[in-house]
Order: structure tokens, then sequence, then C-alpha cells
């Protein structure tokens, strides 16, 4: 079973991101689970969302306590206390930031990249929400689920225009990161 947590901040599409990755596992034929849980809920309080993919029926229900991933839609959390806790050794951290992993002072144990997700999303969406780019990214390093899947999950909530734009938005940020660079782990996890 391959787990995610998500960590944002509220009004960032945290939530939405658990949902269209769940979403687009099911429509691959796989199990998902996703839900979030919720501090205060105002627009930029820490919010957190995980995400279970599964070849077999999914059971648990409780949170992601110890995740293969994390995918972190604000640089300002990663010292926060409590958000890499539980993340396996060697796992990844895909982060929202202009600035280079190095720089960010995160565990060397951990694998962790960046991506301007927010600057890719206010270019093509026209609004900072980061989002889909880190979804992109994040399947582009591990192959967990092509990119299709998520452009189909996308179709399920926009049409037209902004359908566009997202999908401009998947192809993008996919190519911002090195492809497959995370798969040996998500392969060895789904064995």
């Amino acid at each position: 079973m391959l787990e995610i947590r998500i960590h944002g901040r509220g009004g960032q599409g945290n939530v939405v991101a658990a949902y269209l990755l769940a979403t687009a596992a099911i429509g691959e034929g796989r199990h998902a689970q996703a839900f979030p849980a919720f501090g205060a809920e105002r627009r930029g309080a820490p919010v957190a969302a995980f995400v279970r993919i599964a070849a077999h029926p999914i059971h648990r229900r409780d949170q992601v306590r110890s995740p293969d991933f994390l995918i972190i839609q604000d640089q300002t959390l990663v010292h926060v206390p409590g958000v890499t806790t539980g993340l396996k050794p060697g796992g990844g951290i895909l982060v929202n930031s202009e600035r280079p992993a190095a720089e960010l002072g995160l565990d060397p144990g951990f694998v962790t990249l960046t991506l301007p997700a927010t600057r890719l999303a206010q270019e093509y969406l026209g609004r900072p929400v980061p989002n889909t780019a880190l979804l992109a990214a994040f399947l582009s390093l591990t192959g967990a689920l092509p990119l299709e899947a998520l452009i189909e999950a996308l179709a399920q909530r926009f049409k037209g225009d902004i359908l566009e734009r997202n999908r401009k938005l998947v192809e993008a940020a996919a190519h911002e990161v090195p492809a497959g660079a995370w798969k040996e782990d998500e392969d060895a996890r789904s064995a």
C-alpha cells in the first residue's frame, strides 16, 4: 500500500489534492482513500490530508502516520513540529518552493525535491494554487499512476478552458522534475 501525507495551508487546495489523487487511482482500477484532518478551519491554517492507494481493498481508517511520501504545499511548514514525523526511512518529500532542496534544512536521510508550484499555477491558471502542479510532479517522480489519470480526475471537476489550463500545468510541472526518480522506491513499496 502506498501512503501519502499532504501538508498545506487552508486555501491551497490541500484536500482537493488528496481527492484528485484518490480519484486518479480509482480511475486506474486501484483502491484508494482520501481524507483530511483540520485544525483551525480558516484560510492559512495548517491542514493535512491523507491518501492511500493499493491494489487490494483498504480496511484501515486511521490517519497516515508512516507515509512513504510527503507533499508539502507551503515551504514555511517544513520545520513545523510533526510535519516529517513518521516518514519512512529514505522517504521522499516534495516541497512547493523556489529554493533548492539543500537550502530547506531537512533531514538528509530523506530524499527532498522542490518545485516552484505556486509560480507554475499562477502562470498557467492565473491563481496561486499549487496542488495540481505538485500532484503532476509527484506522479512523474514515482510513476505511481500515469499523468493521464490525473487529467481524467481533473476532467471530473473542471471543463473547458479551466481543464485545458490544468492540462498544460500538469505537463509543465511533470517536466520540472526528474521523471521516475522515485519509481524504485514506489515499486519496492508496492511489491
